[in-house]
């Protein structure tokens, strides 16, 4: 079928009001022609990938994005993340398919590990504007797995609602602190589609060691983040393509006793420093 087919496909958004709309449904169009006549695609292929997709689709709840898990794993979110990233800030990276509750409120300093098991951590830093100022009553917005590498998600009757989620505002020198867990090494949902695809391509679903970050500030651009523990295993190799070498940072063993009181943890207990960057609005 020649290409004259596609570009009746594409004609027929032209009533599109949206202009945007009309000019990613034409790429979309395109690409997609162009990919069914690259492969010559199959009717029983073309089955088979209707059906992943409906499976796909059938795997989302409330507390599980497995469209978003797909992205992921294809590096389609990413590339979106990249390309949207502004310079000058804290470098961007995957939101991840687990950001689907709402953090509980929590003071600075207090504790997320709510289900203990892991070595204990503090994690503290200031948000700052890109010039170095600091920003006060920044809201940083963290969720991670526990110790043994689960969401409070996917272990309902096992985690506490909130368990590794906390959402914080930051003093009046822009700086925040939290009690955690170090988080491990943990292999992404392959009890559905999105696994089964990577059995079948012999890839291995682990992630890096990370906790996740959105910062937001009045006057700035959010950042969606996160910071991996430096040494981890798998940080060449992220299930998701997510690991950014600036935001690599170290959990330092810390044998501080008058500083372990003041954080509230057993010494000497490990300690993650690090600043978050917001670059102003863009007008």
């Amino acid at each position: 079928m020649s290409g004259g087919f596609t570009e009746s496909v594409v004609d027929s958004f032209d009533g599109t009001a949206d202009p945007r709309l009309r000019e990613l449904l034409a790429a979309l169009t395109r690409h997609l022609h162009a990919f069914v006549r690259e492969t010559e695609l199959t009717m029983a292929e073309w089955e088979q990938a209707v059906d992943f997709l409906t499976a796909t689709g059938q795997t989302c709840t409330d507390t599980r994005q497995e469209f978003i898990l797909l992205s992921d794993v294809l590096g389609v979110s990413m590339l979106v993340e990249t390309i949207n990233g502004a310079e000058g800030g804290t470098e961007s990276t995957v939101l991840g398919p687990f950001h689907m509750t709402e953090s509980p409120v929590r003071e600075l300093g207090a504790d997320i590990d709510l289900v203990g098991g892991g070595e204990p951590c503090v994690v503290s830093g200031r948000v700052l504007s890109a010039d170095g100022t600091p920003l006060p009553g920044a809201v940083l917005d963290v969720w991670q797995a526990d110790g043994n590498g689960f969401y409070d998600v996917q272990q309902p009757q096992v985690q506490p609602a909130g368990n590794g989620r906390g959402l914080f505002t930051a003093d009046d020198e822009g700086g925040f602190r939290f009690r955690t867990c170090v988080p491990s090494p943990y292999p992404i949902p392959t009890d559905g589609p999105v696994g089964r695809l990577l059995q079948a391509t012999g890839r291995h679903p682990y992630r890096p060691a990370h906790i996740h970050f959105i910062a937001t500030a009045d006057g700035h651009e959010p950042v969606t983040t996160h910071i991996f523990v430096a040494g981890s295993e798998y940080l060449d190799s992220d299930a998701v393509f997510a690991v950014k070498q600036s935001l690599v940072q170290d959990f330092t063993e810390t044998d501080d006793p008058l500083l372990a009181r003041q954080f509230g943890v057993p010494n000497p207990f490990r300690h993650a420093r690090f600043d978050l960057v917001l670059n102003p609005v863009r007008s």
